[in-house]
C-alpha cells in the first residue's frame, strides 16, 4: 500500500493512505491488520481522513515494511463480520445530515416554506401524543405533540422548529446508543471456539474453526461449545439452548435433530453434520435475543425511565399555571420544553454502555447493564475452590500403596480407570503415568465405566471392579480405607474388588494472586468471602486459612452446591425481601448450575467451561482474579454516576421550571435544563470509559 507519513514520534507514526477515498470496509482491513502485526501496541485507522495512528514498539523500519507489504484483498480473513464502524458511521451521518438541514432551512428557506416544513413534520408528533391520550397514558409524547402544537396554533413556528429539532436529536442519539449497546454486547456474545474436533478419513483431527466447510462431521463432547449449526449424525446430547430460545431446562438432541451455534452440551457426545459455515447466523441471532430481553436494563435505568414519564402530568400542570398567571404563552411554553425525558432515558443507557465498554477493555464479559448493578451492591462473593482459587492443574504428590503393592501397580490401576476422562484429577494421573513409562505402555481398556457425580469412578475391568475416588466412594462398597492428609493435597483412593491398593496425593497450586484478589475485594465492601469445594474438610480449611476465607464448605456434591447457595440466599432476605445480593465466581461445567441460581454469576473464562461461561452473567476473559474486584469497583461507579445524574438533572429541571412558574425563565433557560442537562449528564456518565 502507498502511503504518507504525516507525523510521528518515538513510538508513535501517524500515516495516510494516498488513495482517493477509504471505505469503511477498507478501515477495518487495514485497522485489524496493523493490530495483528508484532509490536504494535495500538492502532485506529479513521475511514473518512484515511489516517491510521499506530503506537509501537520496536524498530520504525518493522512498522514501514508492515505498511508497504499491506494489501486489502489478502487481509480480508482477519475482520470479523461485525466491527460496529458501519453502524457509528450510520449515526455520525444522521447526526450531521440533520444539522445541515437544520441550518439550510434557517438561512436560506423563505418563511411561508419553513412554516409548511414544520406544519408537516409536526404531524408524526401531535399522532404520537393523540395515541398516548387513546391508551389512557400521560407520557413523554403528549408532552412534545402539546409543545408542538401551542408553538404553531399561536404562530411561533420557529419555536416549534427548534423544538422538533431537539427532540430529533435526541431521538438519534437514543437509539444509537442502544443499537451501540446491543452491537457491543452481541460481538462480546458471539462465538469464540478456536479449533474443534473434526472426522478427517475416519480419524479425529483438531482443525481450526474458520477451516471446517459446510458437511464436514464434528465432535462436540460434555461441558464443550456446538461450534457450527447443523444436524445430529451420531450420539445423544443433552443441550442448553438458553443463549438462543431463552428455555431454562436442557434439550435432548438424537440423530436427526438441529443443533445451533452457540449452545452447549451439558451431557453427552454427539458427531454434528455442519449446515453452516463459522459466524452464519449467529450474530444476528444474538442481537434478537438481547433486544427481546430486560436483561440490558438495569432497575436503576428502568426507574429513571418510569420517572420521566411519572413526571410528564406535573409539566402539564405547570404549564396551565404558569399560562393562567402571566397570560404568556411563551413562558407556559418554556414550562413544557422543560422535558425530562432526554436526560432521564438517555444518561442512563449511555452509564451503562460506559461501564461495559471499559470492562470489556479489561477483558470483562458484562452481559447486561442489570448485573453491572447487582454486581455493585453484591456484599457476599462465593467461590468455587478448584480452577477458580487453585490452578485446577494437579500433579500427583505422592503415592501411598498398601503393604505388598508396588507403586506402578497403584498407579496403573488408577491409570487405566481415568483414561479417557477430562477430568483434572484424571488428567493428572494419566499424566504420572505418561511420565513413568514415557506413555509406551498401552492401557487396559474397561468394559464398563459409572461416573458417580462427587464421589468417583467405578470401572469393570478384566472381570473386576475398580474402584477411583475419594471416602464416600470407598464407604459407599464398604472398602476400608487408610485416612492421612498432606497439606493442601486432595487424596484419591484406588481398589479392586473389596481390596484396598491405597492412596494417590493430587496437589492443585493455589493461584498467585487469590489472596490479593480476595484482600481487595473486601476494600470494596464485600462483607463475607465463602469457598465451595468437593474436598475434604482438612483440605479446604487450610486452603481457606491461607487466603483469608470467611466460611468454608467441604465435601459438597455438585447438587449441594446449589443448596449451599440457596441456603446463603434465603440468608440475605430480611422480611421477604432482598436485602443484599450474592455472586458466585466458578469454572467448571458442574458450577452452571449454581452460577444460574445465584444472583450474578461470574466465570472464570481463561480455563473455564462453555457451559459454566453461557450460563455466567459476568466472565472474565482470563485467570486473573484481581478482575473481580475491578469489576465491582467499576459497578459501584456505575451506579454513583448514575444517581449522580438523576439527582442533577431533577435539580436543575426544578429548579427552572420554578423560575418559568414566576416568570423568571425564558426559551434559553428551558433550553439549557432540556438539551444542555442531557449533553452535561451523558459526558458525566462517559466518565466511566476513563480508566482507574
Amino acid at each position: 500500500m502507498k502511503c504518507k507519513i504525516l507525523h510521528e514520534s518515538q513510538g508513535r507514526m501517524r500515516v495516510r493512505a494516498l488513495q482517493p477515498r477509504m471505505t469503511v470496509e477498507q478501515a477495518d482491513i487495514l485497522e485489524y491488520y496493523l493490530k495483528a502485526q508484532e509490536g504494535v501496541i495500538y492502532a485506529k485507522v479513521n475511514d473518512r481522513t484515511a489516517d491510521a495512528i499506530i503506537s509501537y514498539e520496536g524498530t520504525r523500519e518493522g512498522i514501514v515494511l508492515a505498511l508497504s507489504r499491506f494489501s486489502y484483498e489478502e487481509n480480508v480473513a482477519l475482520v470479523p463480520d461485525h466491527t460496529g464502524r458501519a453502524l457509528n458511521r450510520e449515526y455520525e451521518d444522521k447526526l450531521v445530515l440533520t444539522v445541515v438541514n437544520r441550518v439550510v432551512n434557517v438561512l436560506f428557506f423563505p418563511v411561508p416554506l419553513k412554516r409548511v416544513l414544520t406544519g408537516i413534520k409536526a404531524i408524526p408528533y401531535v399522532l404520537k401524543g393523540i395515541g398516548s391520550i387513546l391508551k389512557g397514558k400521560i407520557e413523554v409524547a403528549l408532552l412534545d405533540a402539546v409543545a408542538i402544537s401551542a408553538s404553531i396554533l399561536t404562530g411561533d413556528y420557529d419555536t416549534a422548529s427548534s423544538v422538533m429539532f431537539l427532540l430529533g436529536i435526541g431521538e438519534i442519539l437514543e437509539e444509537w446508543t442502544h443499537k451501540k449497546s446491543v452491537d457491543d454486547l452481541a460481538r462480546t456474545m458471539s462465538l469464540d471456539v478456536d479449533k474443534v474436533w473434526t472426522l478427517v478419513q475416519g480419524e479425529e483431527v483438531l482443525l481450526p474453526v474458520n477451516e471446517v466447510q459446510v458437511g464436514a462431521e464434528i465432535i462436540v463432547r460434555t461441558g464443550n461449545m456446538i461450534p457450527l449449526d447443523g444436524k445430529l449424525s451420531y450420539g445423544e446430547a443433552m443441550v442448553n439452548q438458553a443463549s438462543m430460545t431463552g428455555e431454562s431446562v436442557p434439550v435432548r438432541k438424537t440423530k436427526g435433530s438441529y443443533a445451533y451455534a452457540g449452545t452447549v452440551v451439558e451431557e453427552g457426545e454427539c458427531h454434528i453434520i455442519v449446515e453452516k459455515e463459522a459466524g452464519s447466523g449467529r450474530y444476528d441471532r444474538i442481537v434478537k435475543m438481547i433486544e427481546e430481553s430486560e436483561k440490558l436494563k438495569s432497575s436503576t435505568e428502568d426507574k429513571a425511565s418510569h420517572l420521566a414519564d411519572k413526571l410528564v402530568p406535573y409539566s402539564l400542570g405547570g404549564a396551565a399555571l404558569a399560562y393562567l398567571f402571566t397570560r404568556n404563552v411563551t413562558k407556559a411554553l418554556a414550562f413544557l420544553m422543560v422535558d425530562f425525558s432526554c436526560a432521564l432515558k438517555l444518561s442512563m443507557p449511555v452509564a451503562v454502555l460506559s461501564a461495559m465498554r471499559e470492562a470489556g477493555k479489561y477483558h470483562i464479559s458484562v452481559k447486561g447493564g442489570k448485573f453491572m448493578e447487582v454486581i455493585s451492591e453484591a456484599d457476599t462473593i462465593v467461590f468455587d475452590k478448584t480452577g477458580t482459587l487453585t490452578k485446577g492443574n494437579f500433579v500427583v504428590k505422592s503415592l501411598c500403596p498398601e503393604e505388598g503393592i508396588s507403586e506402578d501397580v497403584l498407579l496403573n490401576t488408577a491409570a487405566i480407570v481415568e483414561n479417557g476422562s477430562t477430568h483434572p484429577i484424571a488428567q493428572s494421573i494419566l499424566q504420572a503415568y505418561k511420565e513413568r513409562w514415557f506413555g509406551d505402555q498401552e492401557l487396559l481398556t474397561p468394559e464398563e465405566i459409572v461416573n458417580r457425580s462427587g464421589k468417583g469412578l467405578i470401572a469393570r475391568v478384566q472381570s473386576s471392579r475398580v474402584l477411583v475416588g475419594n471416602e464416600k466412594l470407598m464407604e459407599e462398597f464398604g472398602i476400608a480405607y487408610q485416612t492421612g492428609e498432606q497439606n493442601c493435597a486432595t487424596v484419591c483412593h484406588v481398589a479392586v474388588d473389596s481390596s484396598y491398593l491405597g492412596k494417590i496425593y493430587i496437589a492443585d497450586e493455589i493461584k498467585e494472586n487469590s489472596h490479593e484478589a480476595i484482600m481487595k475485594m473486601k476494600e470494596e465492601g464485600v462483607k463475607e468471602i465463602v469457598m465451595l469445594t468437593g474436598d475434604s474438610r482438612p483440605v479446604a480449611e487450610e486452603v481457606g486459612e491461607i487466603l483469608g476465607v470467611d466460611r468454608v464448605y467441604s465435601e459438597l456434591l455438585p447438587a449441594n452446591k446449589v443448596e449451599k447457595v440457596e441456603e446463603l440466599l434465603r440468608g440475605l432476605k430480611k422480611d421477604g425481601k432482598q436485602s443484599s445480593y450474592l455472586a458466585f465466581v466458578g469454572d467448571g461445567i458442574n458450577d452452571a448450575p449454581v452460577l444460574s441460581r445465584s444472583d450474578v454469576g461470574i466465570a472464570m473464562g481463561g480455563m473455564g467451561s462453555d457451559a459454566a461461561i453461557e450460563a455466567a452473567d459476568i466472565v472474565i476473559m482470563d485467570d486473573d482474579l484481581l478482575k473481580i474486584p475491578r469489576v465491582i469497583s467499576l459497578g459501584r461507579r456505575t451506579v454513583r454516576i448514575a444517581t449522580q445524574n438523576i439527582a442533577f438533572a431533577l435539580g436543575v429541571k426544578i429548579l427552572v421550571l420554578l423560575l418559568s412558574a414566576f416568570g423568571f425563565a425564558n426559551m434559553w433557560a428551558a433550553v439549557f435544563a432540556d438539551v444542555g442537562v442531557t449533553v452535561i449528564c451523558i459526558v458525566n456518565a462517559m466518565r466511566l470509559l476513563k480508566r482507574s
